[in-house]
């Protein structure tokens, strides 16, 4: 309740203004963003990297098996943003590190890989061609592969991958228009592959640069304020018992979910003469 619009008004409209608006430095230095590499992707990843930081992991992070548990869901939700998007190199880079580096193939990877290649095209749709956004594509699929096990070695906790998907895959995506882009395309800027020197992928750099360390640095300290004097984390039993209980009193399954315990908090089943017990269990007893 405090932290979005704080956010969306000190990080993300200035950032857009700063890429989009004529006057915007980065406008007037001539970084292309098509569709927000910059401003939603880079954006979205660092600031996810500095509440991960401030929150710290969950409970049972690299020690609890915690997978995606509703993998028609996850297909589901992809399906939808590909309705709009193009993402199929990004699946075929990323599942081609699959089988090489495991073995096999998944089908969550094929779900995280649509939206890598997604993420890439956002800054880089209005500025390459055809064979440029199917290399965009390609190499995001295989970066963001590599990059979403960055969490268990440097321990942070980004359970929805923002940070290897998003931030990493909107990296690539805002770079490669340094190396990928045509003149045909962005009406005069022309990447480093295209005759136009170094000079494009320069201020693609510098714009991916200065947008992530500015997200990152102003949502840690929003954070961290908001941590300090309000509270931000819930309390492990409310973790452990699981959020959707314990915030809204109802959950969408009855078991077999990581993190539902029994809640020793009393709740609004009055009725059945045993606060603090879910339905199923007054039921059983």
């Amino acid at each position: 309740m405090v932290f979005v619009p704080v956010w969306t008004i000190t990080v993300c409209a200035v950032v857009a203004r700063w890429v989009w608006v004529p006057g915007g430095w980065l406008f007037e230095l001539g970084a292309l963003d098509y569709a927000g590499g910059m401003v939603v992707e880079i954006v979205s990843g660092m600031s996810a990297l500095a509440l991960a930081l401030v929150l710290g992991p969950r409970i049972g992070f690299k020690k609890d098996a915690m997978r995606p548990h509703n993998l028609p869901f996850v297909l589901l939700g992809v399906g939808l943003l590909w309705f709009g998007w193009f993402g199929c190199l990004g699946m075929m880079g990323w599942l081609a590190v699959e089988q090489i580096r495991d073995g096999r193939p998944t089908t969550f990877g094929a779900a995280s890989a649509v939206v890598a290649g997604l993420v890439a095209t956002t800054p880089s749709c209005g500025t390459v061609n055809i064979l440029g956004a199917a290399v965009v594509g390609l190499a995001a699929g295989i970066v963001c592969s590599f990059a979403v096990g960055a969490k268990f070695r440097f321990g942070y906790d980004d359970s929805l991958d923002v940070v290897g998907v998003h931030f990493v895959g909107g990296v690539v995506g805002v770079l490669l228009i340094g190396l990928l882009a045509t003149e045909v395309m962005t009406g005069g800027a022309r990447g480093l592959f295209y005759g136009g020197g170094f000079a494009q992928l320069g201020k693609q750099s510098l714009g991916a640069l200065v947008v992530g360390a500015y997200a990152f640095a102003v949502s840690y300290v929003l954070a961290k304020l908001i941590n300090r004097f309000m509270g931000f984390r819930v309390s492990a039993e409310d973790e452990t018992t699981g959020v959707d209980f314990t915030q809204h009193a109802e959950t969408a399954y009855a078991e077999g979910v990581h993190g539902y315990q029994p809640s020793r908090r009393p709740t609004s089943f009055g009725d059945l003469g045993a606060p603090g017990l879910r339905p199923e269990t007054a039921e059983e007893g």
